[in-house]
């Protein structure tokens, strides 16, 4: 093993270590919560992961929500990337885009008896302790995977700028304006009318060639307009262009209402083959006109998270090769939580032992705020050796999202004020009082045991505790409100007696 190679490692693993709470830390002041951002895509087309088949009654489909928000809560997640726009339609009530076929088997269909899925899903991530960012897909207006669009499809509501594809897919044409103006209208509306968490697009930008059968996308109309008003720019670089506009346009749109909500983007994980040097495959730039790279060059995003779905012995797409690349392009500091792939961690020592270690890379690499998302939530809970390996590892005690340090303002939150304790032989009950929503929604709990100490993250303002532990007894409780920014506010201790 070479000297470069010991010394990475050597670093690494001296990174990680502080992530352990170990006996050493049975202080009387906690130890510092841990900031690590834990992330699961649940996707909603082709009913991926939920609902799990289209036209569920209502009660089923919160019962299925509800399963997957429990599991990610146990195994200390503390994020949800949820597709509430998977083909220009709404798993949620709006009035610009009629609701999914995949919720409930008719385009344009409401829920019956009527409820809002993202409202919900929303509510229920909330009382978790964990946060919630809205997926969607700026361009696809149709899958394969639906019926023949129906009249409340956008691809007759938009038919000036929806092209067809060859194997079925219709897409809106990225350079029109009206495609960009309905998609910010769609960001906009979900920024104002919900308390979401964050915006999340993946790599779904000009569609990946086999879509269309290998053909150019059909852009002639478009591409011929810009050439007539004197566009300059070669037909590769105008559609980057569009895409590049689209993206800055997003990122400042959110940030103008709501500067807490967090942009993400998940783009395929090469930018182009040959950067680094060992790199080979699909080139994003060229195939897809998504030039990632500016993206996370011009600050454009507050997360970066890389389609990294290989492993990490693999040279032509290594995990941690890539993974560092992508860092030294972080000019402005943003936080890189790459996408991993669950699917692929077979359910073995093996699989597990790929992801825990893909884990442990990404704390030693993203210095600023680890983090990663898994590919995907059905994957994931669906792995019983890869769930236990995280729960009792990588994912043993509960963390908080990393702060949102450029856009955040310094923490004014008050203490939190206790409005019941009571107490008995086994528990202590408390609650205390609620706050403004645009300033928080969760609290940081910290409960000392003799010296031994544990955290969990609530959005419920109430908890029962045990006197107990083993045989050690409850002896304070420390209490903070969390900003929108993920800063804590005044700490509130509590002596138990």
């Amino acid at each position: 093993m070479s000297k470069k190679i010991v010394l990475f490692f050597t670093f690494l693993f001296g990174t990680i270590s502080t992530f352990a709470q170990s006996d050493i830390e049975k202080e009387k002041n906690p130890p510092e919560i841990s900031r690590e951002f834990r992330a699961a895509w649940v996707a909603t087309v082709a009913n991926i992961n939920w609902p799990s088949e289209p036209g569920l009654s209502v009660e089923k489909q919160k019962e299925e929500a509800i399963d997957i928000l429990d599991s990610l809560a146990l195994f200390n997640f503390n994020a949800v990337i949820f597709q509430v726009r998977p083909q220009g339609d709404a798993l949620y009530q709006s009035e610009i885009e009629p609701w999914s076929y995949f919720l409930t088997g008719e385009q344009g269909k409401a829920p019956t008896p009527f409820y809002d899925p993202l409202e919900f899903w929303l509510e229920e991530s909330h009382k978790r302790g964990m946060e919630l960012h809205v997926w969607l897909n700026p361009y696809r207006i149709h899958h394969i995977k639906a019926p023949k669009p129906s009249k409340h499809s956008m691809v007759y509501k938009l038919k000036d700028v929806a092209v067809q594809l060859k194997e079925g897919y219709w897409w809106l044409d990225p350079a029109e304006k009206i495609t960009q103006e309905h998609t910010l209208n769609v960001v906009k509306d979900l920024v104002l009318r919900y308390d979401i968490d964050g915006v999340h697009f993946d790599d779904y930008f000009y569609p990946y060639e086999s879509y269309n059968e290998g053909e150019d996308f059909p852009d002639a109309k478009s591409w011929e307009k810009y050439q007539k008003e004197g566009g300059l720019l070669s037909r590769k670089d105008w559609r980057r262009d569009a895409v590049n506009q689209f993206v800055r346009d997003v990122y400042y749109l959110i940030k103008s209402y709501k500067p807490f909500v967090k942009f993400g983007l998940s783009p395929f994980g090469i930018w182009r083959p040959n950067n680094p040097a060992s790199i080979q495959g699909l080139d994003q730039y060229d195939k897809l006109y998504a030039d990632a790279k500016k993206w996370l060059n011009y600050g454009w995003v507050d997360y970066f998270s890389p389609q990294l779905y290989w492993p990490i012995n693999r040279e032509a797409q290594s995990y941690p090769v890539l993974l560092q690349w992508w860092q030294s392009q972080n000019t402005h500091q943003r936080y890189i939580w790459p996408g991993i792939n669950d699917y692929n961690a077979v359910k073995s020592e093996r699989g597990a032992d790929e992801i825990q270690s893909q884990i442990m890379i990404n704390r030693g690499i993203a210095h600023n705020g680890p983090g990663v998302i898994h590919w995907s939530v059905g994957s994931l809970l669906n792995n019983d050796t890869l769930l236990n390996r995280l729960q009792t590892s990588v994912y043993h005690h509960p963390a908080l999202i990393p702060a949102l340090t450029w856009d955040a303002q310094d923490s004014v939150l008050p203490k939190p004020i206790i409005s019941a304790f009571d107490q008995d032989d086994e528990e202590v009950r408390l609650a205390w009082n609620e706050i403004d929503a645009h300033q928080s929604l969760f609290t940081a709990l910290q409960a000392c045991y003799e010296g031994q100490w544990e955290t969990k993250i609530l959005g419920e303002k109430k908890l029962d505790l045990d006197k107990l532990k083993g045989n050690k007894k409850l002896e304070k409780v420390r209490l903070s409100f969390i900003d929108r920014y993920g800063q804590m506010g005044e700490i509130l201790e509590i002596e138990v007696k």
